[in-house]
C-alpha cells in the first residue's frame, strides 16, 4: 500500500507548480503586460485572474452620414440616413408606392378569402380522398378551413386599417 503522504505531496507539488506558472500582471494605463513598463505607473494586479478582450474597430462605412444612391429595380433611388428629413415629392412618392403595395395584398387577401368560403362551403365541404374513410381527418381540415378563414379575416381587417391611415396621413398632409 502506498502512503497517503506520497500522494499528498504529489498534490501540493501539483498545485504549487501551477500558482509559480503565472507571471504577475502589471497594469499601466489602460494596458496589461506581464512586465513593468519603465517610466508609466504600473501597478501590480493582485487576486484573480485577468482577461484582456481587444476591442472591435469602428467600421468607418457605417458611421457616414447623408443620403446615398440604392438601385431598386431599374432606377437609382436616394436612400437617406434614419432621422432626417425627405423632401415632401419624396415622401407622396413614398407614401403612393406604400399604398400601391398596400391596394395589391388587399386584392390577394380578398381572393384567397373568396377561395377558402368556396372551399367552406358553410362549414359543409366536399370530403377528398381519405376522409371519405376517416371522419377525423375531414373534421381537422374543416376545423383548419374555419381558422383559415378566421386569420384571413383579421389580415383583411388589418390591411384595412393601414389603408385609412394612409388616407388619414394623405389628408393631413394636402
Amino acid at each position: 500500500m502506498k502512503s497517503p503522504y506520497l500522494l499528498l505531496s504529489f498534490l501540493v507539488f501539483a498545485f504549487s507548480a501551477d500558482a509559480m506558472a503565472q507571471a504577475p500582471i502589471w497594469r499601466c494605463g489602460n494596458t496589461y503586460t506581464n512586465e513593468e513598463i519603465k517610466g508609466q505607473a504600473c501597478k501590480l494586479v493582485e487576486g484573480g485572474n485577468v482577461t484582456v478582450v481587444q476591442g472591435t474597430k469602428v467600421n468607418g462605412a457605417a458611421a457616414q452620414s447623408g443620403p446615398r444612391e440604392v438601385k431598386v429595380g431599374s432606377a437609382p433611388q436616394t436612400v437617406s440616413a434614419p432621422g432626417q428629413r425627405v423632401d415632401s415629392t419624396e415622401q407622396r412618392a413614398r407614401d403612393g408606392e406604400a399604398r400601391t403595395i398596400l391596394e395589391a395584398e388587399l386584392k390577394k387577401a380578398e381572393a384567397r378569402h373568396a377561395e377558402l368560403l368556396k372551399e367552406f362551403n358553410n362549414g359543409q365541404p366536399d370530403k377528398l380522398g381519405p376522409e371519405t374513410k376517416n371522419y377525423q381527418k375531414y373534421l381537422d381540415r374543416v376545423a383548419d378551413l374555419k381558422a383559415s378563414i378566421e386569420r384571413n379575416e383579421r389580415d383583411i381587417a388589418g390591411i384595412k386599417r393601414e389603408l385609412g391611415r394612409s388616407n388619414n396621413a394623405a389628408a393631413v398632409a394636402k
